[in-house]
């Protein structure tokens, strides 16, 4: 038996990067999974795999599990109503929602320069296409994901959210801040749904990623050769598996009493209450 036998998960925003390999994790570790990216080929977009049929099929094989791929913007609610009917039609239920979409991309997309991160980014020049773009990039598609998964688990009384926050969303600083508000607020959501939820025995919680190597934070930012290493001093970056046994952690009996809480994963690089 498998930790994860029997479950069924959906990671949204999992097409490439930290969700990928969160998606892959979960179906090694027994459950079946549902995977999504914006469209059929979003994957393509930072060269990552041919299309999102392409990624469930090279995880159902590595991972020897059942893979589902649904698509669509998560901003639209009838577009997240049809991901989750798409799901529970292949698998029945969702017992684990893993809330990862989300970024700092900006109106123009991720094929813009910088990877989408908008040129003028700070609190006051930004425009306010990019703010609304990246909250609800965020913010929205993390409220409506799960107002469709949620419900279906408090009549089960049995169910894990774990949403993907930014240790971006912990500090004040000059640049990326739109994010920065967008990630505060999906914590803040988050907590309010774990408060909501302790009596049905749902779990909600938060990981706070620091500065992780995918392909995408490679693209839209400098990044330092001597940092990525996988071991020695924690001032090297993070690798998007160590999200994902963090992931572990808060969906099963490891983390039992834990919940609405915000776990930082970026080497100690902040030293303050969440």
């Amino acid at each position: 038996m498998k930790r994860l036998d029997s479950k069924v998960a959906w990671v949204t925003g999992s097409s490439r990067g930290i969700g990928r390999v969160v998606a892959a994790h979960l179906a090694g570790l027994g459950a079946k999974v549902a995977i999504h990216g914006t469209t059929p080929t979003s994957t393509r977009q930072l060269g990552e795999a041919d299309s999102l049929e392409a990624v469930a099929k090279e995880i159902a094989e590595e991972q020897n599990a059942e893979v589902l791929a649904v698509h669509g913007d998560l901003t639209i609610e009838a577009t997240v109503a049809a991901n989750v009917a798409t799901i529970r039609g292949k698998f029945g239920q969702i017992d684990i929602l893993i809330n990862n979409a989300g970024g700092d991309i900006g109106s123009q997309g991720v094929t813009a320069p910088n990877a989408g991160k908008p040129k003028l980014n700070d609190a006051i020049e930004i425009s306010l296409h990019d703010v609304q773009t990246i909250i609800d990039r965020n913010l929205r598609t993390c409220i409506l994901v799960t107002r469709a998964v949620v419900p279906e688990m408090m009549e089960r009384r049995q169910g894990w959210v774990v949403t993907i926050g930014s240790i971006a969303g912990l500090s004040g600083h000059p640049s990326e801040v739109s994010y920065s508000v967008a990630k505060a607020a999906v914590h803040e959501y988050t907590r309010c749904l774990a408060a909501q939820m302790r009596p049905y025995g749902v779990y909600a919680n938060v990981i706070a990623p620091g500065e992780i190597i995918v392909p995408r934070f490679e693209a839209s930012r400098p990044t330092k050769d001597e940092r990525k290493v996988r071991d020695g001093a924690l001032t090297r970056y993070g690798w998007p598996e160590e999200i994902a046994r963090v992931v572990e952690f808060f969906v099963t009996a490891d983390s039992s009493y834990i919940s609405g809480q915000i776990l930082r994963v970026d080497g100690g690089a902040q030293l303050w209450p969440a």
